[in-house]
């Protein structure tokens, strides 16, 4: 398989990688003239590309007309996370992008153990984390992770726009098959599902109670506890396969 990069500086027949990428396909990868590469220019298209050039921190391809990206799913995911302690939240980003999310926001909640620190420190590498894991993975798009919501109350007002808000509550809900049957996109294309999921202590009850108000679906994820790093991941593969995205 060709290795691949993302690029935005793609025209006219004729590309150019920078920075790190670059560095990495032209002096550890040992990348020759003529050789072959995929770039993709985050927007779900695909170009192979020759490399007809080195500079001394670019790389320079001819391409091929571009191509839907067969890596992205017909549904677009942003995954609320209820903010972990330790290294959780980083295993839900990377994990979840191979899945095939596109957009992640952490909150904290009544019960949440983190507390809020350094946070644009920690968001620049969330955001690296979702850059590699995407490069990994193959996506033709490059997921993102957003600051964290201060609280609950904060992620309610933030769920206009959504085709469908999942809220996963241990207590139970409505069936997950049926909620996605019956949804369908505003637009006529892809679907806009919001996945909601706690950290370790879950959520209040107060809170399950805004979630209502607000006029999302209250789901449950069967009748074992799971833990906060495997919820999100367990609601994501669940809407993944039953949307077809795992065929």
């Amino acid at each position: 398989m060709p290795h691949r990069y993302f690029t935005t500086e793609i025209s006219n027949g004729t590309a150019t990688l920078r920075g790190a990428d670059a560095h990495h396909l032209s002096r550890v990868m040992r990348g020759k003239l003529g050789d072959t590469v995929i770039l993709c220019d985050g927007n779900a298209v695909e170009y192979t590309a020759t490399i007809t050039g080195f500079g001394p921190e670019t790389v320079e391809f001819s391409v091929e007309p571009g191509y839907p990206s067969a890596a992205e799913p017909s549904v677009e995911v942003t995954l609320f996370v209820g903010y972990p302690k330790q290294d959780k939240l980083e295993q839900v980003i990377r994990h979840g992008v191979e899945l095939g999310c596109t957009h992640f926001v952490p909150f904290f909640s009544r019960y949440c153990v983190a507390a809020p620190k350094k946070e644009e420190q920690k968001n620049e590498r969330y955001n690296r984390i979702a850059f590699e894991a995407a490069k990994q993975c193959g996506r033709g798009v490059l997921p993102d992770v957003a600051l964290p919501l201060p609280n609950f109350g904060a992620l309610c007002r933030s769920l206009e726009g959504y085709d469908l808000v999942l809220f996963c509550y241990e207590l139970g809900g409505a069936p997950l098959r049926q909620l996605l049957a019956d949804a369908k996109p505003a637009d006529g294309q892809r679907l806009k599902i919001a996945l909601i999921t706690g950290a370790e202590g879950g959520f209040a009850a107060e809170e399950a109670e805004m979630a209502a108000n607000a006029g999302v679906k209250t789901v449950g994820l069967g009748p074992r506890i799971l833990r906060c790093e495997t919820a999100p991941l367990a609601v994501l593969s669940a809407v993944m396969t039953l949307t077809g995205n795992l065929e």
